[in-house]
Parts: structure tokens; sequence; C-alpha cells
């Protein structure tokens, strides 16, 4: 877990632990230390962490989302030792990341069954995977094979379907481009998650394919920053 501060002397107003994307089976902590980085510059303390990898040291998805959330408890221990309570900190990811933080925040573990504590007080998903039976047999299949998910268990790991009144406020910045998650989906998702009268908003940004927000030319960093930074004050800080 790479840990972002603030300026030194600062209190943290809010804070965030991310996770990365690599479909679980690639990707570091080191890919969104920039976003860390820059949250931090905004009061907000911010956490970059990794988990195993499905092929390398995880089995199968059920040991990601197991470390996910381990790394969710422990920042919030590091939080409190900043001032922060649980009502000021959120989660999130982009991609595999992004669906990790949701599955975390919104599935109880063990049995699939709507988490009846989230344990963070928001969600900030990048380019997230929302609803896996949005796909066809085929892609669906496939998917299952590679995050290890047991053929024709994936509804217990999508988090369209385990929308309740009362899940944590969320922002969504995707992509209309996206090849890998159809923003599509992710509409979808957010009417499911308003029809239930939660706060859920949806960023779109035109012509953005997966895996948009990174720092470069071609990607739209500094606005995903100015976005994440808003809502996490908007939502978190403290009067």
């Amino acid at each position: 877990m790479l840990l972002f501060e603030p300026a030194e002397g600062a209190q943290p107003v809010a804070g965030i632990v991310m996770f990365h994307g690599g479909a679980l089976r690639k990707g570091s902590a080191d890919e969104l230390a920039p976003h860390c980085r820059q949250l931090a510059a905004r009061g907000i303390f911010a956490a970059s962490a990794g988990y195993r990898l499905i092929g390398q040291a995880a089995m199968n998805i059920d040991d990601c989302i197991a470390d996910a959330r381990r790394a969710v408890e422990h920042f919030l221990r590091l939080a409190a030792l900043r001032g922060l309570d649980s009502s000021r900190l959120a989660s999130g990811g982009s991609s595999a990341g992004g669906h990790l933080a949701l599955v975390a925040a919104m599935i109880a573990p063990g049995p699939p069954l709507p988490a009846p504590k989230p344990g963070v007080a928001a969600v900030v998903a990048l380019n997230p995977v929302v609803d896996l039976l949005a796909y066809s047999p085929e892609q669906l299949r496939i998917l299952e094979q590679d995050a290890g998910i047991a053929a024709g268990r994936a509804i217990e790991y999508s988090p369209i379907e385990f929308v309740r009144p009362g899940n944590p406020p969320m922002l969504v910045q995707h992509g209309t481009h996206d090849e890998v998650a159809p923003i599509s989906q992710v509409r979808r998702f957010r009417d499911v998650m308003v029809q239930a009268g939660n706060d859920c908003m949806l960023l779109e940004y035109e012509r953005a394919e997966h895996a948009f927000h990174y720092p470069g030319p071609a990607g739209r960093f500094d606005d995903v920053i100015d976005a994440t930074a808003e809502f996490l004050l908007d939502r978190l800080a403290a009067d």
C-alpha cells in the first residue's frame, strides 16, 4: 500500500484507498500513484493498494476480493490515526480495481448477499465492470475462466445485482467508447442505483476508451482528478 499525505502539517479532510486495474492478472499499486499524489495535494489522504494476482499468488477472484477487504480495513486504521473516521473515507479503483471496490462495499463476505455495512462512506470507480451478466454467453465464459469464477456463479460477483437502498454514494467515470465495459451497462447501473434512492453520479467522457484516465496527452487525467476531488470533498469533508 502506497500512502500519500497532504502537505506536511496539513490535516486531511477526507480519505480514499484505490485499487489498480489489470483484469486481476497484472498491474501494481504504482499505476494509481499519480492519482493519489494529486488527490493528496487537495487535502485528501490517499492510498494505492495492491492485491494478489491470479496466476501468481491468487487462486481466483475470491483471493483478490479478500485482499481488497483487508486493504480497506487497514486503511481505516491508518486513517483513524490521522483523525479521519469511516464517515469521511472512500474506496475506489480502475477497471478490475473499481470492480473490487464495488464488490467489497456492496456484497457481504460469505453468501452473496447485499452488505449490511459498506465499510466506506463513498466509492469512486474509474471504467469499472458493473454488470457481469451483460456480456454474451461466450464472453461470460471467458470472463469466468480468466477470473477464476465457477461456471454459472458470475451473478455472485456482479455489483448491479446487489443494488439496494442505502448503498454508499458513488461516482463512476467512464468513456463512451469503452470496449471492455460498454457505457450502456454503466448507464444501466447508474439508473438502477438512482431508482433505489441512492446517490450515483456518472460522468461520461466523450470518445474516451478504456483506461482513459492516466496521465498523458491522450488521457483525461486532470479532469478525472478534479471530478474525484470535488466529489470526495463534497460528500465526505466535514463542515
